[in-house]
């Protein structure tokens, strides 16, 4: 297919050359609100492109036109049978997956650590899961994904399964050996669905993990707007192979997602993808190069830990250079101070955990941007004298909690019936985090982000689990899921309560 080719933008823009008169929905008609400067400043060109399903335009949820023809250039691109964009963000695909392939009760093997949209849809389906552990990065206290033989025990032991669903990479793009589990898992005549809401630009450059869909997936959700350049909520699902049921699935993105999408996040996607076909591999070396300059001039402040090497680990099999996760090794930063005051030089990094600050590199960074983190790097050294402090020898982390790792043997969770009990009246009552210890959940505990469940309904609350919690708290990280965003208080189960 001729990937030089922007087929939905282009109807767009042909459609805007013709000076056309609106008398459709969007109500602003190009026009920016409460007309000002800045607001025609930075609205106006997007609102223009604010369009609905007009002739020539294409319907997302039937289509027959510009879109379908975008969306079989961007299968053809990664390496699907059949991709579909998503204005929803990779939590619409995952819904879609989840519930095309799950009926009430039926059993789906998955991580523990998986993002809190899979844990949504298990809820709206009723399902049944299987947790399995995830290993855990002693260096950064990071849990990461799932060992193979850990896959292959839970089939065995769980054939009626419907699936295996996985998160790679994670949040910190550390990815698991993921072909080895799908060879597996396909010996078993299961399909695997992959969360890949952080790999989307991983089929473009030897130097990334694999894809998904390169490891035999049957199914891969990606954040086409994460490391590649569409516009944020992009996203695309792929499917290959006959082990899934595309119709059902079709029907499930239909119901899920707006019946009015976004023209703009859609025609982003398929110059995102553009992009990525002509130039991916040249503009990400152009990337791995701003990282490689970031890594050189970190080297000459050792106190702050940053790996450098895509190498194997024990806790994962591959990792995205473009994630890089800085901690300060002298115990003077925390990781929610690091990212403040990188802020405060105007580098805003992604995310910070009680020890890391991830900052996050693409395709799009440049060397001006790793000598500015540097710079700001060495000036928060000299006004927290780090050069002055002592650096420990390595050794496995043991301050990070892992509040997964309480979840070792094999057993499954109903949401089903957790559901049922959450819609009985007086069945709940919030009651202080540490007084919850051995009681069973009633809402989910999400620290965001990463948007990972520490809790959730159904589970029992550990020790583990709270300590992890008070830690982030101290951070002061808000949490979604639950009633109380500090999480100094959690509702459970009254049936469980202990005194």
């Amino acid at each position: 297919m001729d990937q030089t080719k922007a087929p939905l933008f282009a109807a767009i823009a042909g459609h805007l050359k013709g000076n056309p008169t609106s008398f459709h929905v969007p109500g602003h008609k190009s026009v920016p609100p409460a007309e000002n400067a800045d607001s025609a400043v930075f609205f106006r060109g997007a609102l223009a492109l604010d369009l609905t399903e007009l002739p020539g335009l294409d319907d997302l949820h039937h289509p027959q036109g510009a879109i379908l023809e975008a969306e079989k250039l961007a299968a053809a691109c990664f390496g699907a049978d059949e991709t579909h964009f998503l204005v929803g963000g990779s939590t619409s695909g995952n819904l879609a997956l989840i519930l095309a392939v799950c009926a009430a009760n039926d059993l789906i093997i998955t991580q523990r650590n998986v993002h809190k949209s899979v844990l949504n849809g298990l809820m709206l389906a009723e399902a049944s899961v299987v947790f399995l552990p995830p290993k855990i990065d002693p260096r950064t206290g990071v849990a990461c994904g799932v060992e193979p033989e850990a896959v292959r025990a839970a089939l065995t032991r769980f054939p009626e399964a419907k699936a295996v669903l996985l998160t790679n990479p994670n949040y910190y793009g550390m990815a698991m050996d993921l072909r080895a589990i799908t060879e597996m898992v396909h010996s078993f005549g299961k399909p695997v669905l992959v969360d890949e809401a952080h790999g989307a630009h991983f089929a473009f450059h030897p130097g990334l993990p694999p894809s998904a869909l390169s490891c035999g997936a049957d199914a891969a959700v990606q954040s086409t707007h994460k490391l590649l350049s569409a516009m944020t909520m992009g996203a695309m699902l792929h499917l290959q192979g006959d082990l899934l049921d595309r119709e059902s699935i079709r029907w499930h993105l239909a119901a899920l997602q707006s019946s009015s999408p976004s023209y703009p996040i859609m025609a982003s996607l398929d110059l995102a993808r553009r992009e990525a076909a002509l130039y991916g591999r040249d503009k990400i070396a152009q990337g791995l190069a701003a990282v490689e300059t970031f890594h050189r001039l970190l080297a000459e402040m050792p106190w702050f830990y940053a790996e450098a090497q895509a190498s194997r680990q024990p806790a994962f099999f591959a990792r995205d250079p473009f994630k890089v996760i800085l901690h300060d090794r002298t115990g003077t930063i925390s990781g929610p101070q690091l990212l403040a005051e990188l802020a405060r030089d105007g580098c805003f990094a992604e995310m910070a955990d009680p020890l890391n600050t991830v900052v996050v590199f693409s395709l799009h960074s440049t060397a001006a941007d790793a000598v500015k983190l540097a710079r700001s790097l060495r000036r928060i050294s000299a006004d927290w004298r780090l050069a002055k402090k002592e650096l420990p020898v390595f050794a496995a982390n043991n301050n990070i909690y892992t509040p997964f790792a309480n979840i070792q043997s094999l057993s499954t969770v109903s949401f089903r019936e957790w559901r049922r009990l959450q819609r009985k009246a007086d069945a709940t009552v919030a009651v202080k985090l540490h007084s919850a210890i051995g009681c069973r959940s009633a809402e989910a505990v999400i620290p965001y982000p990463p948007g990972i469940p520490l809790v959730y309904p159904g589970e029992i609350i550990t020790p583990e689990a709270v300590a992890a919690i008070d830690q982030l708290s101290a951070c002061e990280t808000r949490f979604q899921g639950c009633s109380d965003p500090t999480a100094n208080t959690v509702n459970i189960f009254k049936m469980t309560m202990q005194k």
